[in-house]
């Protein structure tokens, strides 16, 4: 194997001491057994840098280089290994933007490690402001269309956007056209259609959700509650998406609480 390819830690390495995902971020399963290798924290970094400009103080990305260091150190890893489970599923990095915010999410394996907001300026009148406003559950799945939009809609999305709409509206009647109608539609179509390009995507059913609600809320930490429960408990591995349906209300309901 050439020295210039990223490689898997070995597994003895592995299972001495060191310092583990789930040493430094909450994160459950294989990858909170596995020592955070360089290669994974150069993946990170790339991936911050990409979508945000640059590598984020305090981000991911630097708590993963510190533990990476101290393990390559100590002699658990080598400086091209890669953990598995990251080799297998990758990092990613999303920015959401909602009026006067963008909300930024890291995952790792397909596990949220760091997610926080910032305030963004927005032109009013000509002049720049920071607008602080209430984010609504409809916002919140608008994000959702921009963060994974395409995804293609399975039944967990489907069960959360009704989750969503349920609480937005405050009717548990789902209305004929309205979001949740599409979106359960959407995921019995895509379960019987074989190609990706083909399926319906959570853009396709999202984009605009505002104005497709016929009412709407502030998002609660109990609507985000809500929804979670409905997507995981539709998963096929209980797991949400990460920045999906789930993921945004609850980043708007957290950012909700902040704003006086």
């Amino acid at each position: 194997m050439s020295q210039e390819q990223p490689r898997r830690a070995q597994p003895q390495a592995q299972g001495q001491d060191g310092i583990k995902y789930g040493d430094v971020f909450d994160v459950s399963g294989e990858l909170a057994k596995k020592a955070v290798a360089p290669e994974d924290a150069a993946m990170m970094q790339s991936a911050e840098a990409r979508v945000l400009g640059q590598t984020q103080p305090g981000g991911a990305a630097s708590v993963m280089q510190s533990a990476a260091t101290r393990n390559e150190q100590a002699g658990l890893v080598a400086h091209h290994d890669v953990t598995d489970v990251t080799g297998d599923r990758g990092v990613t990095v999303t920015e959401t933007r909602v009026p006067g915010r963008r909300i930024i999410t890291e995952a790792v394996g397909g596990q949220v490690v760091e997610q926080y907001s910032e305030a963004t300026p927005v032109e009013r009148g000509g002049s720049s402001a920071v607008k602080e406003s209430r984010i609504t559950i409809g916002e919140a799945l608008e994000a959702t269309a921009q963060t994974v939009g395409n995804k293609a809609v399975d039944e967990s999305d489907a069960s959360a956007i009704q989750a969503a709409e349920v609480r937005a509206t405050g009717s548990n009647v789902i209305k004929p056209g309205g979001l949740a109608a599409m979106a359960q539609s959407a995921a019995a179509y895509n379960a019987d259609c074989n190609h990706h390009q083909d399926k319906v995507k959570l853009s396709d059913v999202l984009s605009g959700a505002t104005s497709k609600l016929p009412a709407d809320k502030v998002a609660t930490l109990q609507d985000a509650e809500g929804v979670a429960s409905a997507e995981i408990r539709n998963s096929p591995d209980a797991t949400a998406t990460p920045g999906g349906v789930a993921a945004s209300v609850a980043a708007a309901a957290r950012l909700n609480q902040n704003i006086k």
